[in-house]
């Protein structure tokens, strides 16, 4: 057994700890306290110095297989703009196993590790990060994310998308579940279909982009707008489907798609009302502020989301769209945009809630007796004292390093 001592330790799910310990045994958290607390003679001691310990960070939402178009997509406008330029992007390389897509979803891995990332809500639409995931340290959930408005037999496609995961051989650290991309680009059908595959496991997490720009909700409202015309040019316009003539999070209500285990991607167009709905269903809301400003979503409202009492958890979306992969860097921004909101709250999004959303609330997200130690040794200054704060104003990985036990 190891004991690390620190100027701090963050638990998140207790005050932070000034002069704090955690000891550590066959890689499990055995315990924690303050310096005030004697060790047994048959502990190693190891003391770290000027650093805050706290849990490895939570990324519930990224696309890794996108990693390749780092730099190649520029900033919209219009979150429409944005989408057909990663539409065009995508098809100049079809072959998902292409040597550039594979070394740039390990070189992601390790920059998302290096920022201090220990588990990651990555979606997929070729499961071609699967492998690279399992060969890793990170822990994930791998969403294989359906995209169909109007498919012939949508619960044929579930079946033939659960089998696809079965086959990868999901493992208890790198799991595997099913998304919904969009409602302006799922049938109604899908999303039932969906929803009722996953009812089967109740703890199994699902996820689905919503409420995430201006034009989806012209959409879901009215039918009308440039999404209808993107589905139209692609030839998949459903002339059956009627406009639900509500908010997309009202919609997917309708549809009993919104659950405790869902992860709710985005929500900068939402509404109070809106999440209102997501807080009473239990549902997990998951910001990704900095791509939101790339893509033309447009700034979230961070401290609505917090006021509201929802769940938030934190993403960084994908390298198409963020310029790193780093969640301290997404702190940071949603520090920028609500300096109301308590750091704690901020720290607890990155860590604990994104656990819980993900179904790893078991091994990761705080410092706690029996949880993993995938623990991060972040330096601060010898004066801080406000280390949460501190730690949500913007650390870059040079500052990061894992607590090897």
């Amino acid at each position: 057994m190891i004991r690390y001592h620190a100027s701090w330790v963050i638990p998140v799910d207790a005050p932070p700890i000034r002069r704090g310990w955690v000891s550590i045994d066959a890689g499990r958290v055995v315990d924690r306290g303050g310096a005030e607390e004697r060790a047994p003679s048959n502990v190693d001691e190891i003391d770290l110095g000027d650093v805050a310990v706290l849990p490895g960070l939570v990324n519930a939402h990224t696309h890794l297989e996108l990693s390749y178009l780092r730099d190649l997509v520029p900033p919209a406008s219009q979150f429409i703009t944005w989408i057909r330029a990663v539409m065009a992007a995508r098809r100049e390389r079809p072959d998902p196993e292409a040597p550039e897509i594979l070394d740039a979803i390990d070189r992601a891995i390790a920059e998302a590790i290096a920022s201090g990332t220990a588990l990651i809500g990555d979606i997929s639409n070729t499961l071609v990060t699967m492998p690279r995931l399992t060969q890793s340290p990170l822990a994930a959930v791998v969403f294989l994310e359906l995209i169909r408005f109007n498919p012939a037999d949508a619960a044929a496609l579930v079946a033939a998308a659960r089998a696809d995961l079965d086959a990868r051989h999901p493992t208890d650290r790198v799991r595997a579940s099913i998304a919904a991309h969009a409602p302006y680009s799922v049938a109604p059908a899908l999303f039932r279909a969906i929803r009722g595959a996953l009812d089967d496991e109740s703890a199994v997490p699902c996820s689905v982009h919503v409420s995430e720009a201006a034009e989806e909700i012209e959409f879901i409202e009215r039918g009308t707008g440039p999404w209808r015309t993107l589905l139209e040019e692609l030839r998949v316009w459903d002339s059956g489907w009627k406009p639900p003539q509500t908010t997309p999070v009202r919609y997917l209500d309708s549809l009993g798609f919104i659950t405790p285990q869902l992860l709710a991607v985005h929500g900068v167009q939402m509404t109070e009302e809106d999440l209102a709905v997501l807080r009473d269903r239990q549902a997990t809301l998951v910001t990704c502020p900095r791509s939101n400003g790339h893509t033309g979503a447009g700034a979230p409202p961070i401290a609505d989301f917090y006021n509201s009492g929802i769940r938030v958890a934190v993403g960084t979306d994908s390298l198409a769209s963020a310029p790193d992969l780093n969640v301290f860097a997404e702190l940071a921004t949603m520090r920028a945009l609500a300096p109301g909101v308590p750091a704690a709250a901020l720290l607890d999004s990155a860590t604990r809630q994104g656990a819980r959303a993900l179904g790893f609330d078991a091994d990761y997200g705080t410092i706690a007796r029996g949880k993993r130690a995938r623990l991060l040794a972040v330096a601060v200054p010898h004066d801080v004292d406000d280390v949460e704060e501190y730690l949500v104003g913007g650390i870059e990985p040079g500052q990061v390093h894992w607590i090897e036990a």
